[in-house]
């Protein structure tokens, strides 16, 4: 789930300098951004949506660094504004940054400290947190980022205290999401934070996603681990506990292998991968006991034998703390899933008769007119689209016929 921070009441006590004003968004964009990414809150906080019961924001496009400013997509961007335009700000949004070993630039990070300073709220979509922490704006604060770039934010700086789990982290003033579509979750958020529920389901239901997804990044997660570690000595303590998994052991385990005492493995393990080894040691059997249950027909005890856990228990309660579910839940919905999609798999057609092939024109008789096979009178060009659509199967999610033309 999000983490709401319980500072984020006290945002309201924060008075912004006299030029800001809160209906004010400006969004941070660099060359080398990723597109997606970028367009998520110019697309929430850029459009105006009151006809629809979303009140409007005051939307700033600034420029990061000297322009043209080009995409991941090979685009040119020119935005309209400058770093000067962030002093008038309630709110400044940086979408994502292009690399995660490379810094900012400095005039850029003197910007959003200055915005900070002046009471506006700070905010960063995916790798946009590096450009945060490059800053001083996540020191000692919670965040999330990419659950893949996660072990390298908290590696980089330290005293940020990085949550790969979460999809957003509300710390009042700061605010962290994780990768891609987690953006707009976190743009939701700060609607919902301004005007309320109804304006944010307003926006949802416009945007086509959900009001308030459940769950993290959890049951995203994957086995990898930060580049950097390859070369590490503990490279080998992790493939040999990612190869054991189904056997009962515990961090003093690895310690042992590592040749370290577990305060020292403990160090070492954090900061290499952001993660606390007892927690990435129950995330992996989570996410084994995940594959297992999508891929067998093995009870949930067998599962929890074949994933480490000490008991059936012990998995059931570490499985709904990460994926929000019972063991039992999860296997049922994504078998229910399973049937509905294969039959949407349209039936092979069989012939109830010899085909006949012809090298010329069709005979008239089955020839296809929009009144039918065999009809040729009439105006050709009537009941064309009725022709085609009746019978039609419907595809998930659409009408079955058009309707006033949308």
């Amino acid at each position: 789930m999000s983490h709401d921070s319980t500072v984020t009441a006290d945002l309201a006590g924060r008075k912004l300098s006299g030029r800001r004003r809160k209906e004010i968004v400006a969004v941070l964009l660099f060359s080398g951004g990723p597109i997606f990414e970028s367009s998520i809150p110019l697309s929430v906080f850029g459009i105006d949506r009151q006809d629809a019961g979303v009140p409007r924001y005051r939307l700033l496009v600034c420029a990061g660094e000297d322009g043209p400013l080009r995409t991941t997509g090979g685009l040119e961007l020119t935005a309209p504004q400058g770093l000067e335009a962030l002093a008038r700000a309630g709110t400044v949004v940086v979408p994502a940054w292009r690399s995660i070993t490379s810094p900012p630039p400095a005039a850029a990070l003197d910007a959003l400290r200055r915005a900070h300073e002046e009471g506006a709220r700070i905010v960063g979509l995916c790798t946009g947190a590096f450009v945060l922490a490059a800053a001083g704006l996540l020191d000692g604060r919670p965040a999330t980022t990419h659950w893949m770039y996660a072990p390298t934010l908290a590696k980089r700086y330290p005293s940020v205290h990085v949550d790969p789990r979460e999809l957003f982290v509300d710390d009042g003033d700061v605010l962290t999401s994780a990768g891609t579509a987690a953006g707009i979750d976190l743009c939701l958020h700060i609607v919902r934070t301004d005007h309320g529920s109804e304006a944010a389901g307003a926006l949802a239901r416009r945007l086509v996603v959900p009001p308030r997804r459940a769950g993290g990044q959890e049951r995203y997660l994957d086995r990898s681990l930060p580049e950097e570690i390859g070369a590490d000595p503990l490279a080998e303590v992790v493939a040999w506990a990612l190869e054991h998994l189904h056997e009962q052991f515990d961090v003093e385990t690895l310690a042992a292998r590592a040749y370290m005492s577990r305060r020292t493995f403990d160090r070492r393990f954090r900061s290499l991968t952001g993660s606390a080894p007892l927690q990435w040691l129950i995330t992996q059997r989570v996410l084994q006991a995940q594959r297992l249950l999508e891929t067998s027909d093995y009870s949930v005890d067998e599962v929890a034998g074949r994933c480490g856990f000490r008991s059936p228990v012990a998995l059931r309660g570490h499985f709904r703390r990460q994926l929000g579910s019972s063991p039992a839940a999860y296997r049922a919905a994504y078998r229910a899933r399973r049937p509905q999609q294969e039959q949407q798999r349209p039936e092979p057609v069989q012939p109830t008769q010899p085909v006949q092939v012809f090298d010329g024109p069709l005979p008239p008789q089955l020839r296809r007119t929009p009144q039918g096979v065999g009809a040729h009178h009439g105006d050709p060009g009537r009941g064309a689209p009725d022709a085609y659509l009746q019978g039609r199967t419907a595809l998930p999610g659409q009408r079955e016929r058009p309707l006033g033309g949308v």
